[in-house]
């Protein structure tokens, strides 16, 4: 079974900083990590080689710094890495981003299940996954937190829902996107380590990879950022103080001033 991971490098949530010109995040001298549900997409990966065989490639999208976290998907267990990388793709949104991935995933070709992220938390559009699978007309089953079955070329899964999980099933080759109740990402062994280190990552650039010139970055993004701005801090709440029924009497009052 061969399995495509699709991995994001983000900024470190403490560190997030946007341009104020561009509107776009600033990635130069920010602490990098990989995107943390990503860690589940590359376990359930792993699990899934070790349990059916095949191989397992990462893939990603960004600077060329970005194959930091392709070695460490390698040090995981990962048996490839592989980087698109140009000035081609810079300022993409969800959908520039998934046409990207998926020009890259037709050029891999051999490929069963591609399991992504549910969201990347520089984002949280958890677009990219589903855009994908459109994308390459795949089926896809979204915020899976547990596979139950691979067999006859189907496979069976849980999908969160607010409520509960649901059981759904679909045809291979398919996507898939998980939360972290899937499983519980192992940590990199000594010879994880040293494989990620040697490891050589293959670098495609959008000649490489094809695709319609409009489709990527800047132009083929139709998001548009207006205005940036941090929220303003909310309102303190108030302690009513007194026995309870002076505290509730006193709540209640408050509540019929805000509903007049």
């Amino acid at each position: 079974m061969n399995i495509i991971v699709c991995i994001k490098q983000v900024p470190d949530t403490t560190e997030v900083r946007i341009d104020p010109i561009t509107k776009n995040l600033v990635r130069e001298g920010v602490k990098s990590i990989v995107n943390p549900f990503d860690a589940y997409a590359i376990e359930e990966g792993v699990r899934l080689k070790e349990k059916f065989g095949g191989k397992v490639i990462a893939l990603t999208m960004g600077p060329p710094q970005a194959d930091a976290v392709l070695r460490e998907a390698i040090s995981l267990g990962c048996d490839e890495g592989v980087l698109v990388t140009d000035r081609a793709f810079a300022g993409s949104d969800t959908l520039a981003t998934s046409y990207t991935l998926s020009k890259a995933i037709e050029k891999i070709k051999d490929y069963d299940i591609i399991i992504c992220g549910k969201q990347a938390v520089d984002g949280d559009t958890a677009q990219v996954g589903p855009g994908i699978a459109a994308t390459l007309d795949i089926p896809q089953i979204t915020y899976v937190r547990k596979i139950d079955e691979i067999k006859d070329g189907l496979i069976t899964a849980e999908r969160a829902t607010e409520d509960g999980y649901e059981i759904a099933q679909t045809k291979l080759p398919c996507l898939l996107t998980v939360v972290k109740e899937v499983n519980v990402p192992r940590l990199p062994s000594l010879k994880g380590k040293m494989k990620a280190k040697s490891a050589v990552i293959t670098m495609w650039k959008a000649a490489d990879i094809g695709g319609e010139e409009n489709r990527l970055g800047l132009k083929g993004s139709p998001t548009e950022v207006w205005k940036i701005f941090t929220p303003p801090p909310r309102p303190q709440g108030k302690i009513y103080e007194g026995d309870a029924k002076e505290a509730v009497n006193q709540l209640v009052d408050a509540i019929k001033v805000i509903n007049r």
